[in-house]
C-alpha cells in the first residue's frame, strides 16, 4: 500500500474522504511524489482560498500511469472538488449571516427593553419626587410649595429631593462625628490628634505570593504608647471603608490607644476628594492636630494640619519616633493654640526635620549655657579661696 499525506488551507471533510478512498496501488510499483494545487476566490471577499494536496504513491518504471494519478489529473474530478468547496463556503457564509442578523435583532430588543425600563423608572422618580407629601392615613400635607402652580410644585420638590441626595452622599453622615467631651470624674485629654490610616500607620503592599496586605509602619507601637491618653485623644480619620479599616486597627492597636475611628461616611466629598471635616468633629479647633500627607484631605482646615512625607513602605523609616517627640513637646508645654505652632512648621517641606534641627540647636544652647555656668562657678571659687585663707592666716 502507498502512503498519502495532505494539507488543507480550508477544512473540508468531504474532500478528505475522497482523497483517502482513491489511494489503491499494487506493491510492485515504484514510489514517487505527486502534488495538486487548486485555488478560488470568494465573490464577496478579496481573500483567496488555496487547496493544496500532497501525496506519495508508487508506479511502474514504465510510462504507464497509476490509477490515482489518472483520477487526480481528471479535469472533471478537479471541478467537482472545487464545486463542493464553493457550495460549502456559501453554506457557511449563509449561516454566519443568519447568526449576525439574529444577534442584531436580540441586541435591538435588549436596547428597546432597557430604554423602556429607564423611561418608566425616570417617570416614576419624577412623579414620586414631585408629589405632595402625605401622612400615614394618606392625607396631603401642605408644604412651602403647595401654593404654587402644579408644574412648579413638581419642579421645586424634585430640586429639593436632588439637593438632599447630593447632601446625603457629599456630606458627613452625622452632625457630630465625635461624642461630647468627657466630664469629671472622667479624664478628657486636652488635645485631639487626628491620624490618617493609609500610608501613615500602614502601607498597602501586593505580592504574587500573598496578594494584597497591609504593612505595619516601623515604630507604630512606640508612637501610640507615647501619645496615648491622657496626653492626646487619638482619632483615626480616613477615606477608606470601614470593612478595610476596622479589622486592621483591631490587630494594630490591641491596647486600645486609638479612641475613635472615622471612615469614609464621615468625610465630605468635594471636587473629587474626600475631605476631613473638622467642623463636624465636635472639638475645639485650637486643640486639634491633623497629621496627614495629602493636602487635599485637609484643605478646609489647613492651619490644623501637619503635613509629613508619605510612607512608601521603607523599613528604615523613623518618622513616627520624631513625630512622637514633636507631639509630646506640644503637650508638655501646654500650648494654648496649636495652630500657632503648626503655622511655623508648615513653611518647611519636612516639618519633622525642621523640628529635629531646632531641638539640636536648643540642646547645643543648653550645653553651652551649662558650660558657661560651670566656668563662672569655677572662677568664683578660685577667687574666693585665697581670700578665705588670708583671713584665717
Amino acid at each position: 500500500m502507498a502512503t498519502v499525506s495532505w494539507k488543507l488551507a480550508l477544512p473540508t471533510r468531504l474532500l478528505s474522504r475522497n482523497l483517502v478512498g482513491s489511494v489503491k496501488v499494487s506493491p510492485d510499483f515504484v514510489r514517487r511524489n505527486y502534488s495538486l494545487s487548486c485555488s478560488f476566490t470568494r465573490s464577496n471577499s478579496a481573500v483567496s482560498y488555496r487547496f493544496n494536496t500532497r501525496y506519495y504513491a508508487t508506479e511502474k518504471p514504465a510510462n504507464e500511469k497509476s490509477s490515482i494519478l489518472k483520477q487526480l489529473e481528471d479535469e472533471q474530478s478537479k471541478s467537482s472538488i472545487l464545486k463542493q468547496l464553493e457550495e460549502e463556503q456559501k453554506k457557511d457564509e449563509e449561516e454566519a449571516k443568519q447568526k449576525r442578523e439574529q444577534s442584531w435583532r436580540n441586541t435591538k430588543r435588549g436596547i428597546i427593553a432597557m430604554g423602556g425600563m429607564m423611561t418608566l423608572s425616570f417617570g416614576y422618580m419624577i412623579y414620586s419626587f414631585g408629589a405632595s407629601p402625605r401622612d400615614d392615613q394618606g392625607n396631603i400635607i401642605l408644604d412651602e410649595f403647595s401654593n404654587l402652580p402644579f408644574p412648579k410644585q413638581h419642579i421645586y420638590r424634585i430640586l429639593k429631593e436632588l439637593e438632599y441626595v447630593k447632601k446625603l452622599f457629599g456630606e458627613p453622615s452625622r452632625e457630630k462625628l465625635l461624642p461630647d467631651p468627657l466630664t469629671y470624674p472622667y479624664i478628657q485629654p486636652p488635645y485631639t490628634l487626628v491620624l490618617e490610616f493609609t500610608d501613615m500607620l500602614v502601607h498597602p503592599d501586593w505580592t504574587y505570593q500573598t496578594g494584597w496586605r497591609f504593612k505595619k509602619r516601623p515604630g507604630v507601637d512606640y508612637f501610640l504608647e507615647q501619645i496615648a491618653p491622657p496626653l492626646f485623644e487619638v482619632v483615626v480619620y480616613t477615606s477608606e471603608s470601614g470593612m478595610t479599616v476596622f479589622p486592621i486597627l483591631d490587630a494594630l492597636d490591641p491596647n486600645g490607644y486609638i479612641m475613635y475611628r472615622l471612615v469614609r461616611d464621615s468625610t465630605r466629598f468635594v471636587d473629587g476628594h474626600h475631605v476631613k471635616s473638622l467642623d463636624h468633629l465636635n472639638r475645639d479647633p485650637n486643640k486639634v492636630i491633623v497629621v496627614d500627607w495629602n493636602s487635599a484631605s485637609v484643605k478646609e482646615s489647613p492651619r490644623n494640619a501637619l503635613l509629613i512625607p508619605r510612607w512608601d513602605g521603607n523599613d528604615s523609616d523613623r518618622t513616627l519616633i520624631d513625630l512622637a517627640a514633636f507631639l509630646k513637646m506640644l503637650a508638655t508645654n501646654k500650648v494654648e493654640d496649636v495652630r500657632e505652632v503648626l503655622d511655623y512648621y508648615q513653611q518647611f517641606e519636612d516639618p519633622l526635620q525642621a523640628f529635629r534641627e531646632n531641638q539640636r540647636k536648643v540642646l547645643e544652647n543648653l550645653e553651652q549655657s551649662e558650660k558657661e555656668r560651670k566656668d563662672s562657678h569655677q572662677g568664683l571659687a578660685q577667687r574666693w579661696t585665697p581670700s578665705f585663707l588670708k583671713k584665717n592666716l
